[in-house]
């Protein structure tokens, strides 16, 4: 959060758009291993057809006043779930008895992961004074300060091994895996400028494209560096937040702080913009983007207050701080539908706005879980975009003094999982008609920015 804090003292436009504040620098330490962890379950407030079957708490190392969790990605048997001093592996062989099999410290903000095959990837978007686990949090204006995409070999998946890592210009705060065969590309969004600093020189209205080839991950590099907007609003950011891409269909939605963009990625080095739209009276942080299975829709989030104010709240307008469900019509091109926000209004002192979700491959109909930290996790129908409704959701009581929540929420071969910031990753079993067929699809791996067909 300090680095886009800075940036809105620059631009004197929206509240921080990372999620939580910057995580202080800790001294990389072996792995840690543990099994099952039972504890009483906090209080929630849930609808019948959502139960919590599970909750794997932040123990040490990831025990920290700091240690906030935030993505999640999965593969075959294990959940991975970032965080700002590492990431977790989670069995979920049983999602009813999770068993951790390991911590890897490796402290930097935000962590987002994804995984694919032997590879796992971090993003990290502060200045370090190097790439590797044991470095410390660096002055952005030195240059030689690093900050990108840290790269990991899980093939035992008990004891990852950092491999290498790549420098991107203003770091990476979230990153998108574009699977190929034998060679993966990764576009790393980032929010920039930032005046006085060496990797982060405007006008910044661009993403890094890496190319990773799996015989050697370690000369994993940037291929490109496309421009994509020009010449924007005095006082918008420049990069992106988040970018969905769905490779099957060619395309790719990218949240860009203050407009959304549809790409063809045909050519995943050269993606190209098909449409550039802003919304003032509707949006103010454009954070991520979700499409529907066939493509014919996008959900769009706005991260109003940037993650850290109460933004679910009665004097907060209905059509600020939720969901923008756009058609995407047969000439590719976008239009607004319907709005979303859940209906549960919360306390002035939780921190609460839409937040990363996915799809629930429900057979028939278009079904977005999603987190909106403070605010829960929430099951959002939306297959008649102009009449979005809430369908399931899962509420704990607000905290104290204290930002937290659910940062993601993601349905996967059966079960929901929710990344919560402070209490660790609970799982959650949906039942409902509506949905009740969504059990049926199981997949190998799921990274919620690379969109796979059902």
């Amino acid at each position: 959060m300090r680095r886009i804090v800075a940036l809105l003292g620059v631009l004197l436009l929206l509240t921080a758009c990372a999620s939580t504040p910057q995580a202080a620098s800790r001294t990389s330490a072996p792995p840690t291993v543990a099994g099952t962890t039972t504890r009483a379950p906090d209080p929630v407030i849930t609808s019948p057809n959502l139960r919590r079957v599970a909750t794997v708490p932040l123990d040490a190392p990831f025990d920290g006043p700091e240690s906030w969790g935030t993505d999640l990605a999965f593969q075959g048997n294990y959940a991975f779930v970032g965080n700002y001093d590492g990431f977790t592996v989670v069995d979920i062989s049983d999602p009813e008895k999770p068993s951790v099999v390991t911590r890897v410290v490796c402290p930097a903000g935000q962590n987002d992961v994804s995984v694919y095959g032997n590879l796992l990837f971090l993003s990290v978007d502060e200045p370090r004074s190097g790439e590797s686990c044991d470095s410390d949090v660096g002055r952005p204006s030195e240059s030689s300060m690093w900050e990108g995409i840290r790269i990991f070999d899980i093939s035992d998946v008990a004891h990852p091994r950092y491999v290498s890592a790549v420098r991107t210009e203003c770091g990476s705060h979230t990153h998108t895996l574009i699977p190929g065969n034998g060679v993966h590309y990764i576009y790393v969004s980032s929010a920039g400028p930032i005046p006085d600093t060496y990797n982060c020189p405007p006008p910044h209205e661009m993403i890094s494209i890496i190319e990773v080839s799996e015989d050697d991950p370690a000369a994993a590099h940037v291929v490109a560096t496309p421009t994509l907007f020009e010449g924007r609003t005095p006082g918008r950011f420049g990069g992106c937040h988040d970018i969905t891409a769905y490779p099957a269909k060619k395309l790719a939605a990218a949240a860009c702080y203050g407009d959304g963009l549809l790409l063809d990625i045909s050519d995943p080095v050269h993606p190209t913009v098909l449409q550039q739209v802003n919304d003032y009276t509707n949006f103010s942080v454009w954070h991520s983007a979700t499409f529907n299975d066939d493509a014919t829709k996008v959900v769009f989030t706005d991260e109003l207050g940037g993650g850290t104010s109460p933004m679910c709240v009665r004097s907060v307008p209905r059509n600020k701080g939720g969901d923008g469900i756009y058609e995407i019509t047969p000439d590719r091109k976008l239009t607004l539908e319907g709005l979303f926000k859940i209906p549960r209004d919360q306390t002035d002192g939780e921190n609460c706005v839409a937040h990363n979700g996915g799809l629930v491959p429900a057979k028939g109909r278009d079904v977005l879980v999603q987190a909106w930290y403070q605010g829960g996790v929430s099951v959002m129908d939306f297959t008649d975009p102009a009449h979005a409704e809430e369908i399931a959701y899962f509420d704990r009581p607000p905290l104290t003094d204290k930002l937290g929540g659910a940062w993601s929420a993601y349905y996967y071969n059966g079960y929901i999982y929710a990344s919560d910031v402070t209490k660790g990753l609970d799982i959650l079993k949906l039942t409902d008609p509506r949905t009740d067929s969504a059990a049926e699809v199981r997949l190998k791996g799921l990274n919620a920015q690379s969109q796979e067909p059902y």
